[in-house]
């Protein structure tokens, strides 16, 4: 999938950047009906089901005869719900777009599954790959909407082109389909005939948006749609994304390194270290009681959203250098374990996923006592 075929949609919120007062506000959380244009593809899925299945996904770059592959994701799995928004934290490099990108077949996929809407997209190519993408059931929110925006296009164009690519959408209806889309996300007709330079930042986000509602898809991919805006104008876009969800009833993935965007909007929390999902589960229970170091130290270090555990990131990183443990860990070595201050000769082995509880899942041989080892180190 091209920057060309990028979408995202949401609905309207009023006082930022011209939008018009919100359409959708108090709506069921229901996917809403349309009057125009062919209709959506009958889910696949039931309500219960995961919209989004990930089953031990590994991608590797740089497979060439004589040249071992650089494995960036490894035997990673979640899921994401219809209606649901599902955010995926890590810091740079941890595999977070490439895991998005695997999802839309722009990553060299080497193991696990992958699939949506009760259909598998592992692997896809050729004609299947791209009846995929034109189908509009999966969209890819870029993370800089300027530079994925045609600058010599209008927003009607930009927001059209997906229904001009694929799609079974009479052309005649395509003008009403754009404007409808541009509604949603709380921007006037007008800007139809806006190019992208005339646009603010909050905007030209907004136009990326209008432009994945307008194909109605079943799941949005969004890389870090708020990281290049200002605070008025993230939040704005966030409470966008929120409505999105509820008012289409869309499975919203969210790819982010600041938790501070997700606390208040992400149903659940996926977090990425070095390529493996080191912990996983609701919202709420990520944040207020992380399982594995170093989710609290990403919690700690963002005190915004910092509540009941408390600790402190200077807690949580290792005083001395570690004895026995090189700055680069071993490949079967836990990824985190020469930066966490409690790690030990288990942790010589990577630890496999473990769930524990309703929908928590963590990897961590020392996540049932790290923090009795802090409150014995901090007497």
């Amino acid at each position: 999938m091209s920057p060309t075929t990028t979408t995202a949609g949401t609905t309207a919120l009023p006082g930022v950047d011209g939008a018009a007062p919100p359409a959708a506000a108090g709506r069921a959380t229901t996917p809403a009906p349309v009057a125009t244009g062919a209709p959506a593809a009958a889910p696949v899925t039931t309500a219960a089901d995961p919209l989004l299945r990930i089953s031990g996904l590994g991608v590797a770059y740089g497979r060439r005869p004589g040249r071992a592959a650089e494995r960036v994701l490894d035997d990673v799995s979640l899921d994401a719900r219809a209606g649901e928004i599902l955010g995926v934290i890590g810091e740079t490099g941890s595999g977070k777009t490439t895991l998005a990108r695997a999802v839309v077949g722009l990553a060299p996929v080497v193991g696990g599954r992958i699939t949506v809407d009760g259909e598998e997209v592992t692997g896809l190519r050729g004609r299947r790959l791209r009846a995929l993408r034109r189908s509009g059931r999966i969209q890819y929110m870029f993370q800089d909407p300027l530079r994925s925006l045609d600058p010599d296009l209008t927003v009607g164009e930009l927001v059209g082109e997906p229904l001009t690519v694929g799609t079974a959408v009479p052309r005649a209806e395509r003008p009403a389909r754009v404007l409808e889309a541009l509604e949603l996300v709380g921007l006037p007709a007008e800007f139809a005939e806006r190019t992208p330079g005339r646009l603010s930042g909050g905007q030209r986000q907004r136009v990326a948006l209008a432009r994945a509602v307008v194909t109605r898809p079943r799941l949005l991919l969004a890389d870090e749609p708020v990281s290049a805006l200002d605070a008025s104008n993230r939040n704005h876009v966030l409470l966008l994304l929120d409505e999105l969800r509820r008012s289409l009833g869309l499975a919203v993935v969210i790819i982010s390194h600041d938790l501070s965007s997700l606390a208040g909007i992400a149903d659940r929390i996926a977090v990425l270290y070095r390529g493996r999902l080191v912990e996983q589960g609701p919202a709420e229970d990520v944040l207020t009681n992380p399982l594995h170091p170093y989710t609290a130290l990403l919690t700690a270090s963002a005190p915004s959203v910092r509540r009941e555990h408390r600790i402190t990131a200077a807690e949580l990183r290792p005083r001395d250098p570690r004895p026995g443990w090189t700055i680069e860990p071993a490949a079967a070595a836990c990824a985190f374990a020469h930066r966490c201050p409690f790690a030990g000769e288990d942790c010589r082995q990577a630890p496999a996923v473990a769930e524990q509880g309703r929908d928590r899942a963590v990897a961590c041989h020392r996540a049932d006592d790290w923090r009795e080892s802090l409150a014995t180190a901090s007497r």
